[in-house]
């Protein structure tokens, strides 16, 4: 499993100071990003995007429900579909085996049956920018879609610190903790962030779909739980 620099050498320092192996990567997501049914065009994006190190921290497992917001070309929900296998389900808007179709303006946000996961990746900063949406209302609808315990994780293309939700249109970039604080006000408990995909290099000035950029932009991850027993 390859993860970013300095948290892979924390975990193996770790791991030897008690005498064991790093975990491996779980079977089921190993088998996901190893599917031969993959377009080239998603596993040429694995560098990344690191599909196996992201899909473990949001928890996905087998026989789980997930709602994705906004999966784009279904890069994510390909993996997802493979990954919760057959007892589990997708909610999104690309048709798979395993997949509804769900369409519907997101000022009504929901789905068929409550979700164990809600995931968006390099979207959220798109919801600041969908006229009359207000994103406090989104966010609760996400919570009441989920089971008690259900996870709502969002990915993002990072904005400079401090400029909170201004670059949304601009460059398409959120500040995190703009992110953070808008989701806790709808209820949700912050269960931790990753630095998976962070790029320390990127000037966070450049709008994402820039050639010098793109592709190579800071991003970054951020787990929240609904409260309550799943």
């Amino acid at each position: 499993m390859v993860r970013y620099p300095m948290i892979f050498a924390a975990t193996i320092m770790s791991a030897l100071a008690v005498g064991r192996a790093p975990a491996a990567t779980p079977d089921f997501i190993a088998a996901a990003v190893a599917d031969s049914n993959r377009p080239a065009a998603d596993t040429e994006r694995d560098a990344n995007r690191k599909p196996a190190a992201t899909l473990e921290f949001a928890g996905v497992k087998p026989g789980e429900q997930i709602a994705e917001l906004l999966p784009g070309g279904g890069y994510f929900t390909r993996l997802f579909s493979k990954a919760v296998g057959g007892a589990g389900h997708i909610y999104a808007l690309v048709p798979y085996p395993n997949v509804s179709v769900v369409i519907e303006p997101f000022s009504e946000l929901k789905t068929p049956v409550p979700v164990d996961l809600v995931w968006t990746s390099q979207n959220y900063h798109d919801l600041h920018n969908f006229p009359g949406l207000d994103l406090g209302v989104f966010n609760q609808m996400v919570f009441e879609a989920l089971k008690p315990g259900g996870i709502y994780l969002i990915l993002d293309h990072a904005a400079a610190p401090g400029s909170g939700t201004s670059q949304t249109a601009t460059l398409h970039r959120i500040d995190p903790k703009s992110v953070k604080q808008e989701v806790l006000a709808a209820g949700f408990v912050f269960v931790g962030s990753s630095d998976l995909l962070r790029q320390p290099s990127d000037p966070h000035t450049a709008k994402v779909f820039d050639p010098s950029i793109r592709g190579k932009t800071d991003q970054f991850i951020l787990k929240f739980r609904k409260p309550g027993k799943p």
